[in-house]
């Protein structure tokens, strides 16, 4: 079974040229990401999200698809 769940999220690069991805999971959960680049920020910020996923669950909020083989 393929989950797939769309998370709006933002990056931008800090002061310190650090790229910082963020995303809101639900009201309260959020997640952040850092890297040297945006995709590596980015790549960061979905290992994050898996884990929030993986112990708060799927959010009504999100849009989710499923396909089951």
């Amino acid at each position: 079974m393929t989950r797939a769940v769309h998370v709006p999220y933002t990056v931008e690069q800090d002061e310190d040229g650090v790229w910082c991805a963020h995303a809101q999971l639900r009201p309260g959960v959020g997640a952040n990401g850092e890297g040297a680049t945006a995709p590596a920020a980015i790549a960061d910020l979905r290992e994050a999200l898996t884990g929030l996923i993986d112990e708060f669950g799927i959010p009504d909020e999100l849009i989710l698809t499923i396909d089951v083989a």
